[in-house]
């Protein structure tokens, strides 16, 4: 039957993403309710250098992710992550260099250039980010995104001669020390700004709703964090236009929302930081088992290949024209058995250290099962439930049991197809493995205690589960493992 394959990350991780985002458009409506609920509590507080600070923080976390992105944009070219580094990066320039100078301007230009540029810049990273929310798998060529990369640079830098050049004419956009008193808020500054700040709380907030959603269906640290911070910074933008500290000395509630917001851009850098070391150690794990699959195939296979071989080429010397058991025949014959076994077993770990360790149940069992079965030109007939899962430890165990138990069936009991079913229990799973096969005594292969049924038992029972053999002269055998 056909099977088919998703891969979804767990049910907690999903709920996270939405419950981070959740709690940060929580907490900024919280404030902003507040704010407007009682407007004779004192919000803002006169600490120009503390102000500096904060602003200096955040320009740091956002070029700390701007350039853990670029990382990631160039093994994956896509648009969103363009985006973000661009965004990112502009809102870092605001904060680190026209922060650090505002203070060094005539305060006729402050309370023009000083306020129109940096606020051009938000604004402009603000649609940028929007746009990145819209876009979250679209691809680029390569000479796209080096365009991309250099392009917002220089239109930026076009940006701020211009308006470098009409300063004079600029109007005054906010007076740098308003407001005198933070006892209530209050709406001021020139329409542009309060309209510029409006569409950047929108962009911001509709970032927030998408990034969410993205995070909800994929494994991204970076969207898992994005959606509270944008969240954040959005009713960072509405406090803003309360109260347009950023602007002056006051701290306002506006740069403890939006220093919030850069904390959760910094947990998303941080975990980044630790999936991207933890992915290089699985890489190094899965190369040094490649290059042991490759060392055993090119060692050990190929020397128990040429033992069988020539054990071979001695049985039949011995055998000669006569149908009789020559002497030392079943000698030869058992140096065959072992080497078949030694066969098996060496493939079999050269299988799985070669294959991917994410590789689905059903998929590895069917995979090991056909391979035994073309070795011993058999056939083998599976019925697999997607539900069913097992860990890599109990992986391994179940697929080295279906194994043995193909291989026996094929080797020692000519059967001609093997019957394989896989299914989920309430507690764990259920593999069953049934052959046509001639069958056997079960007391005599108790008293006999091969190697191959007490290595199946002993893996069973390491799952934890329970091993059932059931077998009758004609009626063939049954192996059933229940974890």
């Amino acid at each position: 039957m056909p099977v088919g394959w998703l891969v979804t990350r767990p049910a907690g991780d999903r709920t996270n993403a939405l419950v981070l985002t959740g709690a940060g458009w929580a907490v900024g409506a919280a404030c902003t309710a507040v704010i407007l609920g009682t407007p004779y509590l004192r919000f803002g507080y006169h600490n120009p250098d503390l102000h500096l600070v904060l602003d200096s923080v955040d320009a740091c976390i956002a070029m700390l992710l701007a350039y853990l992105l670029l990382g990631r944009l160039r093994r994956t070219c896509h648009l969103q992550d363009l985006l973000l580094v661009i965004s990112l990066v502009l809102l870092g320039l605001v904060g680190l260099g026209l922060s650090l100078s505002a203070d060094h301007l005539p305060d006729a230009i402050r309370q023009t250039l000083g306020v129109w540029l940096p606020a051009a810049l938000r604004t402009g990273a603000a649609l940028l980010i929007a746009w990145a929310a819209l876009v979250p798998t679209t691809a680029l060529r390569q000479r796209l995104v080096a365009l991309g990369v250099t392009a917002p640079l220089v239109s930026t830098i076009a940006a701020v001669g211009l308006l470098w050049v009409v300063r004079d004419s600029l109007p005054i956009a906010v007076t740098a020390s308003a407001p005198a008193t933070p006892d209530h808020p209050v709406i001021e500054g020139h329409p542009l700004l309060v309209a510029a700040q409006a569409l950047s709380a929108g962009c911001f907030l509709y970032a927030s709703v998408q990034f969410a959603r993205q995070a909800h269906a994929r494994v991204d640290e970076v969207l898992r964090w994005l959606g509270p911070a944008c969240a954040l910074l959005g009713f960072a933008r509405i406090n803003y236009l309360l109260f347009p500290s950023q602007y002056s000395g006051w701290l306002y509630t506006g740069d403890l929302l939006r220093t919030a917001g850069y904390a959760c851009l910094l947990v998303g850098a941080t975990r980044e930081i630790g999936r991207y070391w933890a992915t290089q150690a699985d890489v190094a794990v899965v190369e040094d088992r490649r290059r042991l699959a490759r060392e055993l195939h090119d060692g050990v296979v190929q020397e128990l290949s040429w033992i069988k071989s020539e054990a071979s080429v001695l049985l039949r010397t011995l055998e000669g024209p006569s149908d009789a058991v020559p002497e030392g025949g079943s000698s030869v014959q058992s140096i065959l058995d072992a080497s078949d076994r030694a066969l098996d077993e060496a493939r079999a770990a050269v299988d799985a250290l070669g294959r991917d360790t994410a590789e689905p149940l059903g998929h590895a069992v069917h995979r090991s099962a056909r391979d035994v079965a073309e070795r011993y030109g058999g056939c083998v007939a599976v019925e697999l439930d997607d539900s069913v899962r097992a860990d890599q430890r109990q992986r391994h165990a179940l697929v080295r049991i279906t194994r043995e138990a193909v291989g026996n069936a094929l080797r020692h009991g000519d059967a001609e197809c093997v019957r394989i079913t896989l299914e989920a229990t309430p507690t764990g799973g259920h593999l069953i493995v049934h052959d046509d096969g001639r069958g056997f005594d079960l007391e005599r292969a108790s008293e006999a205690s091969g190697y191959g049924l007490t290595s199946m038992r002993a893996r069973a029972s390491g799952l934890p589960g329970t091993f059932a053999l059931r077998s009758a002269a004609g009626d063939g055998t049954t192996v059933d493992v229940t974890w």
